[in-house]
């Protein structure tokens, strides 16, 4: 055995030897030590931190960090064949491998010491490392993070905001020869429809059979309006319903039209309307006896109308399918929104005559709290009627397209257009732009709702056209509604390609893309035209152009779509037409404030990498 060296064997003996190291190292500097680097000795004294059980012999509690009250069983005894020499410490090491030692010594700890060592340990770091921690930030950063501006959306407007639009017209309602009405539709598809009423009293009667087009008119608030139904119910369930249409029109004037006390004029509004479903297929077997009953008693009582419960009357026409008495319940309905629409001129002629008494209540009831604007129930009634008229029997030529390209066609419902509007906080004073508008179901809701100005851009012929016919309905049923709609312009052509889109999109507020199912290429071709989109300005879209939440690295900083803060919000049933089940939307709002933020972050980074490559 070579002389200074120890032999252990027993663990007594490694015992006093370890403790021998322990205070030998008290004692000397970090650099004083001799023999292998990869030798027992070394490691131990310049890797305090590594776990000693992994060390050769050594127990779960290690001696190298507690030897106060050690025992002969604290120790594992070492294999015979293992033997482990070290060589004895020198007090006073040899100057010429100082430096090598010193070098070593660095070497180990750079490798050892964890990432929060003290700052000399990282001033003796290479340029490379050096330059790889100051790139790496503190934390993570994400488009959603606190370091983006305070509020994601911009909270939607107090329901006083609703009111600086002007949503009444003082243009006279008459509709005109362009009208598209209940009748004309039914008339243009006569074979599709069957009749409903028939006469109780005359069996011979024929002027209820579907031939003889049996017809009824309805008044509608503003001045000179009204419109014509034919009485008949369409063979498919699922087809426009005139009989459904002029029963749920005329309760919703007397609903949201009527004082209280008007509204006893006509009697109790049903809680639920009839439907086709629920309507018996014939007459009960004792309604002839009672029937000439209830029309004799309307006919003899038509001057004394308050007393009568119109509207129940009606229900029980329908329900019995009582031709007759509908007939004579409407006229007289109507004979009273008449009245309250042209009230009688007063005896002095130089008193000016009493205005439509219908409208004078609703811009005054309208604009109280509880509805600051026009009532949901409206504005529902009024797009409805649009659409049974103009889209409905034109269903086909929206199924005119290539099966899997973004030519696809899909709706967006009218309660999906109303969750736009209150994330977004359209109003008066907004413009909303509809990339791939269809038929302009949602620039038409949110125009009428809010008084907004709307653009949209539509590439299929068929859709466009039927949007255009929409735009020109829905004013003139603004205008027999007594209501007034936002400028709305509508364009048919290439959205990538449209002059009018990129004059416009710097100006929008809020821009739809129903992009469910667009190209790649497609979304991919529109995410530079955002770039022109002003501060705060909010894109709604089915599929995301950027991930939200995503997380923001050197490689993804300069992304197009950075600026946009994403959220992702859920849709339910019925507010999409291509399924019954929900989903998720995304509303990107852009956000270059807090996007700065950001990249002043990166920028900072480079400066400090920059820096210490320098060193």
């Amino acid at each position: 055995m070579v002389s200074g060296e120890t032999s252990v064997t027993t663990r007594h003996a490694w015992r006093a030897q370890v403790e021998q190291e322990q205070r030998v190292r008290q004692s000397l500097p970090a650099c004083a030590f001799e023999g292998s680097v990869d030798s027992y000795s070394d490691n131990a004294a310049l890797t305090p931190s590594v776990d000693p059980s992994s060390l050769p012999g050594s127990a779960p509690s290690s001696p190298l960090t507690n030897t106060s009250d050690l025992s002969d069983d604290d120790y594992w005894p070492p294999s015979p064949k293992r033997r482990r020499t070290v060589k004895a410490v020198s007090a006073s090491p040899r100057p010429k491998h100082r430096r090598e030692k010193c070098s070593r010594t660095r070497r180990v700890t750079r490798d050892h010491t964890p990432a929060d060592s003290s700052p000399a340990s990282l001033v003796s770091s290479s340029r490379a490392a050096s330059r790889q921690r100051s790139l790496a930030l503190e934390e993570p950063i994400y488009r959603c993070s606190s370091s983006r501006s305070s509020s994601t959306f911009r909270p939607p407007p107090d329901p006083g905001d609703k009111v600086d639009r002007i949503w009444w017209t003082v243009d006279d309602g008459s509709p005109g020869p362009d009208l598209v009405s209940a009748a004309s539709v039914v008339r243009r598809l006569a074979k599709s429809y069957k009749s409903y009423f028939n006469n109780p009293q005359d069996p011979d009667d024929k002027s209820f059979e579907a031939e003889a087009l049996p017809s009824t008119e309805l008044e509608y608030p503003n001045n000179h309006s009204c419109e014509t139904f034919i009485l008949l119910v369409p063979k498919d369930p699922d087809h426009y319903n005139p009989i459904m249409c002029l029963v749920e029109s005329l309760y919703t004037i007397i609903d949201c039209y009527l004082t209280p006390p008007q509204k006893a004029l006509f009697g109790t509004l049903p809680t639920a309307l009839p439907t086709e479903h629920t309507l018996p297929h014939s007459p009960p077997t004792s309604s002839v006896a009672n029937l000439s009953g209830d029309l004799s008693n309307s006919s003899h009582n038509s001057g004394n109308t308050a007393q009568q419960n119109h509207l129940r009357t009606l229900q029980r026409a329908i329900r019995r399918r009582d031709g007759p008495l509908f007939l004579h319940t409407m006229d007289t309905i109507d004979f009273l929104l008449r009245s309250l629409k042209y009230p009688p001129l007063p005896d002095d002629v130089f008193e000016p005559a009493l205005p439509n008494q219908l409208l004078t209540y609703a811009r005054e009831s309208w604009a109280q709290p509880s509805y600051r604007g026009i009532p949901k129930r409206v504005l529902l009634r009024v797009i409805e009627e649009t659409y049974q008229r103009i889209v409905g029997p034109n269903i086909g030529q929206l199924s005119r397209y290539s099966a899997f390209t973004s030519e696809v066609y899909g709706e967006l419902m009218p309660s999906f257009t109303d969750k736009i509007i209150a994330q977004t906080g359209l109003h008066a004073g907004s413009l909303l732009v509809d990339l791939g508008s269809g038929v302009g179901n949602v620039l038409l809701h949110a125009t009428l709702a809010t008084g907004c100005s709307a653009f949209g851009v539509e590439f299929m012929a068929g859709p466009a056209a039927l949007a255009r016919e929409q735009l020109r309905q829905l004013r003139t049923r603004c205008r027999m509604w007594g209501l007034s709609l936002g400028n709305v312009e509508l364009e048919e052509g290439d959205m990538l390609g449209s002059r009018r889109v990129d004059a416009l999109l710097p100006k929008a507020d809020v821009v739809v893309v129903n992009n469910k199912v667009f190209e790649e290429t497609l979304n991919a071709a529109l995410r530079p035209k955002f770039l022109d989109l002003k501060e705060g300005a909010v894109v709604i879209s089915l599929k995301p152009f950027v991930q939200p939440n995503a997380r923001v690295t050197e490689r993804n900083v300069d992304d197009i779509c950075a600026i946009f803060d994403v959220e992702e919000r859920p849709y339910h049933s019925g507010d999409v037409s291509w399924g019954s089940s929900g989903g998720t939307y995304y509303a990107h709002r852009v956000d270059r404030v807090g996007y700065a933020s950001i990249r002043e972050r990166f920028e900072n980074a480079r400066a400090r990498s920059v820096r210490a490559g320098r060193r």
